[in-house]
């Protein structure tokens, strides 16, 4: 079928794709910035650019479409109020969808009574299906609580609590109940809807295997991570503050944070069971489901989203906090070719050092050492070679991408996991960007104390050592720098 994906630069809309294009569908996505789909690597995936809030976005779109995905939501939109923007986005998507002639929608809401007084966030959700249903094109909609998977935003407020404070002084919201559902039963919901005949037209409310709190969620959270945690809850926190606290600990916007808390008073719990019955859904219980989210983190590796190819060819620095990992970015432009590049930063360490700041690292593998570490006294197998699993200094080599790319992985003791990763693009002007990134993930308070408070002298090695990096390239002979 021709099937198209809204909202494919969103969490649940990036990991439908490539479900969909492993079942040979003929996929075409929808996304206001295509630049942010370029690095996932979607082979056959075509891309459209256009805006849900423009009446006229969605008609070179929709030509030949079988079904439409639409998981569009606008609480990210910095004006207005997000129910007048999703209105506009439903009405524009369903009123081309039925002039274009498109059999069938498929749409994910949120759960929650319609005859209970709904948050604005929830109301508006329901109010989405509504009009898409009344476009005259037939409709499933799913409803679905918190969804349980690494970048989701309800579960992204659940990781930053947990892990950035021991101790939680939690407003009355904290004890209502919630079935959140994993975010692998999800997409086979969204996956199986294409086959399922007696799915079409209906509203099906979907969750998980286990009814909880979200104060039982938290400590859930905790115990998958080894954390100690005590929650004590204080009726007095109104949604604005709780709204605020969330604003500075986590990187969700106070807008978007009070939305979802607001909808966190309603209970949302499936009441009508018949998805159970329609689908063969093997569903995933909420510890394990928190597990699958944690597991890159257990695995010790990083995965293909944080080490992606070279999206945009912009040169400066960005700090970004994303699905509980902190991302320190620096893009340096060199006049050196791209080869002369790769062969300076892969081989960096050993007996040529950090290039920048060398007593600054011996002093913090003097400091791992002290401390039962490996420090630096393991050096590199070969000064100008570096095969996946080296040692490499207190770095393991993660992955080598010959000619691109070296991702290391630290084995000094840290409150964390952290990577090192450098990658070179060529630019169109000839000349070629050094990407290097910082890669770190905190374990619990300990882990943000330390990133938080070294960031300063993490900014002074980092900076130096990606522009020595792109001076050392241009120095190599003439012989080094063929392209």
């Amino acid at each position: 079928m021709k099937i198209l994906v809204t909202g494919a630069t969103g969490y649940v809309g990036g990991r439908l794709v490539p479900r969909l294009l492993a079942l040979g569908h003929d996929v075409h996505c929808f996304a206001r910035d295509p630049s942010h789909l370029a690095g996932r690597g979607w082979q056959g995936v075509t891309v459209h650019r256009g805006d849900a809030l423009s009446a006229g976005s969605f008609l070179p779109v929709m030509e030949g479409v079988d079904v439409a995905y639409y998981l569009i939501h606008s609480m990210s939109q910095p004006e207005g109020r997000f129910e007048d923007h999703d209105r506009f986005a439903a009405e524009h998507f369903g009123m081309t969808a039925a002039a274009a002639g498109v059999r069938r929608i498929i749409y994910l809401g949120g759960l929650g009574k319609a005859d209970e007084r709904l948050s604005p966030h929830l109301a508006s959700r329901h109010e989405v299906g509504h009009i898409l249903r009344s476009s005259g094109v037939p409709v499933t909609e799913f409803r679905a609580a918190v969804i349980v998977g690494s970048g989701s935003i309800s579960f992204e407020i659940i990781r930053y609590l947990t892990e950035g404070l021991p101790a939680m002084m939690t407003p009355r919201w904290m004890s209502t109940r919630c079935q959140p559902i994993s975010i692998a039963d999800v997409l086979d919901y969204l996956v199986q809807a294409l086959a399922e005949q007696a799915s079409v037209g209906r509203i099906l409310e979907i969750g998980g295997p286990d009814v909880l709190t979200y104060r039982e969620m938290i400590l859930g959270y905790a115990a998958e991570r080894a954390l100690k945690r005590v929650v004590v809850p204080i009726p007095l926190l109104t949604p604005w503050l709780s709204s605020q606290f969330l604003h500075w600990l986590t990187p969700i916007p106070a807008s978007i944070s009070r939305a979802l808390i607001d909808g966190m008073r309603n209970e949302v719990v499936v009441n009508d069971h018949a998805a159970e019955q329609m689908f063969s859904v093997q569903h995933v219980p909420y510890r394990e489901a928190v597990w699958r989210a944690l597991r890159r983190i257990q695995s010790g590796s990083v995965d293909t989203y944080w080490s992606g190819a070279v999206q945009g060819l912009k040169t400066g620095t960005s700090l970004t906090v994303t699905e509980g990992m902190i991302i320190d970015d620096r893009r340096v432009e060199s006049a050196a070719t791209p080869d002369a590049v790769f062969r300076t930063f892969a081989g960096i360490g050993g007996d040529r050092g950090w290039f920048y700041g060398d007593w600054g690292w011996r002093l913090r593998g003097a400091m791992d050492r002290a401390i039962g570490g490996v420090g630096l006294r393991r050096g590199r197998r070969n000064p100008n070679e570096l095969r996946t699993g080296d040692a490499l200094d207190f770095w393991r080599v993660e992955e080598v991408i010959p000619g691109r790319l070296v991702r290391l992985r630290a084995e000094m003791k840290l409150p964390g996991r952290a990577w090192l990763q450098f990658e070179v693009a060529e630019m169109p002007n000839g000349r070629s960007l050094l990407v290097q990134r910082a890669f770190f993930e905190p374990h619990g308070l300990a882990g943000l104390l330390y990133w938080y408070g070294l960031y300063a002298i993490h900014e002074f090695f980092f900076e130096g050592m990606s522009r020595a990096i792109a001076r050392r390239a241009e120095a190599l002979p003439p012989s080094a720098q063929a392209r």
